[in-house]
């Protein structure tokens, strides 16, 4: 029988509107998984809808709204643009694609039972964080494995557990840079932001930390960029536990009052621009970095669906 390939594209998820119950729905479900909060059940889940979710909706919402389109949520309307390109450039090679939200719709679940429909026997998932993490990677692979656990055939799966230094990632990080000093200029400094995890999930052997310091020193090697040039630091903390640091926020404050001017800000372990770039970063962080004195602060975006960004993804959908 011939073989059928396919692959399944996995984001974080988003709203599907910008109101509170929207809102909070998505939040439900992301901070209710035991991978993103392991904390033991019977503390988080009273904590989590008495006090975080009340809270925590009001704020996300704003911060939501602040970023939508008039077409809906940035991920989303992203995520599709790319698996749209995707879509084109792996068809010539009789390779089908299609994308799925880890939290949020469309499913894990709905889709590969989808593709099972469609005669798929060979199925590559690609979650879309060249980091692997505890708590963003393995909710992916919790899912599948739940899926699969219910079904009594379904096609040959090959999970890809991270990309964080592969030269073709590495590659387009650099060309987004150095795409962005041809328009405005190299600033004084790189900050390469990474999301933050707690720091005891690395304690307990989550080895992203080490993917973050690996990908920000290939790239600064091939930017030719010496330790005074940029900084490593971690967003989007949560809670009052120690996460990896340093934390950005106060870094760039840092920088602003020490008498840096200028700095380019890049994600690198977000694939599409979302909530925690377009707003906390390019807007929350923008702020707090002029207000300290800075004068200058470009946000350079996510690979988004750029020429390199599919070549890459091509790659990875090809080669197991």
């Amino acid at each position: 029988m011939k073989k059928k390939r396919a692959v399944l594209f996995v984001n974080l998820g988003t709203p599907e509107k910008d109101n509170e119950k929207s809102v909070k729905q998505f939040l439900k479900q992301f901070l209710s998984d035991k991978r993103v909060v392991d904390l033991p059940r019977f503390f988080w889940l009273p904590l989590l809808h008495l006090v975080i979710l009340p809270f925590r909706t009001k704020k996300a919402t704003k911060a939501y709204q602040k970023i939508w389109t008039p077409t809906g949520s940035p991920l989303r309307i992203i995520t599709e643009r790319l698996i749209n390109k995707l879509g084109s450039a792996l068809e010539k090679h009789e390779i089908v694609c299609d994308f799925a939200m880890t939290y949020g719709k469309p499913t894990i679940a709905e889709k590969i039972i989808n593709f099972e429909r469609q005669g798929i026997t060979d199925l590559t998932i690609i979650p879309l964080y060249p980091q692997y993490s505890v708590s963003t990677t393995a909710p992916v692979f919790d899912q599948v494995a739940s899926l699969l656990m219910k079904q009594v055939n379904f096609p040959a799966i090959n999970f890809k557990h991270d990309y964080h230094d592969h030269p073709l990632y590495i590659d387009a990080l650099c060309l987004s840079i150095k795409t962005q000093w041809a328009e405005t200029g190299q600033s004084e400094k790189l900050v390469l932001s990474f999301h933050g995890i707690p720091k005891r999930y690395v304690t307990k052997g989550d080895p992203y930390q080490a993917q973050c310091e690996r990908t920000t020193e290939l790239v600064v090697k091939q930017l030719g960029l010496d330790a005074s040039q940029y900084i490593l630091a971690y967003q989007s903390r949560m809670g009052k536990e120690q996460w990896l640091m340093p934390y950005v926020d106060k870094e760039i404050v840092r920088l602003a009052e020490s008498g840096c001017t200028s700095i380019d800000v890049i994600c690198p372990a977000f694939s599409t621009d979302c909530l925690e770039t377009l707003e906390e970063m390019a807007i929350e962080n923008k702020l707090l970095y002029l207000q300290a004195g800075g004068q200058k602060f470009n946000y350079i975006e996510c690979l988004n669906d750029s020429n390199s960004h599919v070549k890459l993804m091509v790659y990875l959908a090809f080669n197991r």
